[in-house]
C-alpha cells in the first residue's frame, strides 16, 4: 500500500488507501487535507467535485466520503491513474467517478464531453513548475465550474496566487509547514 494513506472522515472514515511507489505522487499530508475539510465543513455534501493532478485520488475520495455527489479525477501518469482507479474500488465508488488521463498544460479541451459543472475542485499540480497559473487560467476559460464554486490549491509560498486571478478571488489562505493552501472562489 505504500505511504500510510488513510480516508480521515465521513463514511469511509479509517479506510487505507493505496499509493504510488516511488516520488512522482506527493500525497497530501493527513493533518493538511483535515484541515482543508473542516474549512470546508458541510459545503462538501452534494458536490461535484474535480480532482486535478490528483495522484492518489486522496482529495476527491475524501470529499466522496464526505457526502460529494460525484468526482472526476484527472492525472497525466499511468501508475497514478492505476492507483486511483484501484482505490475507487476498493472504496466502492465506481458509480459515482471518472478517472481521466490528462496533461492539463496540453490537453484544453479535455473537459468539453463532461456532462458536469463542479462546485468544488482541488488542485495540487507539482510544486515549482509554473502550473498553477496556467492551470486556474485554464480552468477559468472552460466554462466548467458552477458560480462561487470553490478552488483549492496546494503550492508553494514560491508560487504566489495573486490577488487578480480572474475570474478567481482569493477567500482564504493557511500555511501548514512549507505548503501553502489556497481557498478560491469562482465569482465571473
Amino acid at each position: 500500500m505504500g505511504m500510510n494513506l488513510r480516508i480521515i472522515g465521513g463514511g469511509l472514515r479509517g479506510k487505507k488507501l493505496y499509493s504510488s511507489p516511488g516520488t512522482r505522487t506527493r500525497p497530501t499530508a493527513d493533518r493538511v487535507r483535515e484541515a482543508v475539510f473542516s474549512i470546508l465543513s458541510s459545503e462538501v455534501i452534494g458536490t461535484k467535485v474535480l480532482d486535478l493532478f490528483a495522484g492518489t485520488g486522496c482529495f476527491g475520495l475524501e470529499a466522496l466520503s464526505r457526502g460529494a455527489a460525484y468526482a472526476i479525477f484527472i492525472d497525466n501518469h499511468q501508475l497514478p491513474i492505476s492507483v486511483i482507479k484501484r482505490n475507487i474500488i476498493a472504496c466502492r465508488f465506481e458509480a459515482v467517478t471518472q478517472v481521466l488521463k490528462s496533461d492539463l498544460s496540453h490537453d484544453a479541451n479535455r473537459l468539453s464531453f463532461v456532462e458536469n459543472d463542479f462546485d468544488l475542485v482541488f488542485m495540487d499540480p507539482p510544486y515549482n513548475q509554473g502550473l498553477v497559473e496556467s492551470t486556474l487560467y485554464w480552468l477559468g476559460s472552460k466554462g466548467r465550474l458552477k458560480q462561487d464554486a470553490i478552488v483549492i490549491v496546494e503550492h508553494t509560498p514560491l508560487e504566489p496566487i495573486g490577488e487578480s486571478i480572474k475570474p478567481f478571488v482569493v477567500k482564504d489562505q493557511r500555511k501548514y509547514g512549507k505548503t501553502l493552501v489556497s481557498f478560491l472562489l469562482y465569482a465571473i
